[in-house]
Parts: structure tokens; sequence; C-alpha cells
């Protein structure tokens, strides 16, 4: 199967700077979408494809940092590159703490313009292949009974079997079956992978780092 190239959203009010990235980007082998403003974009649901978007920060309507606000709310995965001419510190710590990728400034030299892109692009895969993960252990969870979700959430809590039998009235014979059907339906092989598991779901904390204990030995 043959994968798209990513897409690179271009949101600039600059026609000419819009029209020539859009051209430089095309014939490095990107897929290239021009918006004019951040309405523009806002009025185009980006789809659920690669890429990342580069922004102007001073446009008529919403400014690129507005958008950026306005798309992290709306839930926009994607990651943003700033590419200005009006950049100054304060706007551009604003950005990068806000979530941007980079943040250039005009003109920009074409391999930093495409190191950039190459980062973002990088990250975005990065994000992609961790939702997509957590969405196949969803999936395994979305197949227990409500009992056995039950029994999950408190073996993954290091409850042994006689105390999960005594939380949910029933005997350990029938806790043991249930937790075999967890470890079956979840695919993992020990306790250990299966809290592992409910780490990465988020539905226990991973354990913090060990401390080694500080000697308070006086010294001679």
């Amino acid at each position: 199967m043959t994968v798209a190239a990513p897409t690179i959203h271009i949101v600039d009010d600059d026609a000419p700077f819009r029209t020539a990235m859009g051209r430089l980007l095309g014939l490095c082998g990107y897929r290239v979408a021009l918006y004019e403003s951040a309405a523009q974009l806002l009025a185009a649901p980006i789809s659920n494809e690669p890429g990342c978007i580069l922004l102007d920060v001073r446009m008529s309507g919403l400014s690129g940092p507005q958008l950026q606000d306005r798309l992290a709310e709306l839930g926009n995965p994607l990651p943003i590159i700033f590419v200005t001419g009006h950049g100054d510190i304060p706007t551009s710590v604003r950005a990068i703490k806000a979530g941007a990728e980079d943040f250039l400034t005009k003109p920009v030299a074409k391999q930093k313009l495409l190191a950039a892109i190459e980062r973002a692009l990088k990250r975005d895969s990065q994000r992609r292949a961790h939702d997509d993960e957590l969405g196949a252990l969803r999936a395994r969870v979305s197949r227990l009974t409500p009992r056995e979700t039950e029994v999950f959430a408190l073996v993954v809590r290091g409850k042994l079997n006689k105390q999960i039998a005594g939380d949910l009235g029933t005997s350990e014979r029938t806790v043991k079956a249930h937790r075999q059907k967890v470890m079956e339906k979840c695919e993992v092989r020990s306790l250990a992978e299966l809290v592992l598991f409910a780490e990465r779901l988020g539905m226990v904390a991973a354990p913090a780092p060990s401390v080694a204990p500080r000697d308070n030995t006086p010294s001679a």
C-alpha cells in the first residue's frame, strides 16, 4: 500500500510568500494546502493525516498565536511551526510554551525550514504511533466483561485473590477464573505485563524511581 506524503498546511496572508512556499515544498515531495487567513483554515477542518502547520504571526483577523490557541481548544494534533517576518522574543517564547515546534524568522534558509519540518513530522509520527498503541490496548480492555474489568482494576493495584474475593463478595475460585480471562483477553502472560499494560492506559501510576538511602552515619 502506498503511503501518502505528509501535508504541510501553510497559513499566511502574504500571497507571494504563500505561493512560493507552496511551490518549494511541493517540489520537495510534500503535499501542500494553502490558507490566506486563520478563518480559512478553521472553515476547512484538517483531516487526520500526517502533516504539520506553517503559521504566520501577524495576519488579518485572528493572529497566528490566537489561531494556535484556537486549534489547541479544538484538539488539533498537528505540530505548528511559526514562520514570520515579525518575530520578537516574547512572542516566540509564548508560542514555544504553547507547544509550537519551532519559531523561524523570514527570510528562512531552505535547509533550516526543511529541518524544522522534518522534526515536526517526526513528532507527529511518534504521536500517531502512541495513539495507535493506546487504541489497540483499549480495544483489548473493551473485550472484558464488567466483572472482569473490576478484577483487572484490583489485580493491577496489587490485591491478592483472597482480598479481591472479599471486595467483590465472591469466591477465590471465581476470582482466579476471571483473572485468567483478563490475562487472555489482554494478551499478557504475567502479572508484570498486566501492570505495565494498565500503566500505559493510565489506570495505575508508574512506580517512582528508587532513591538510594542517604548514609547519615557521622564521619570519623
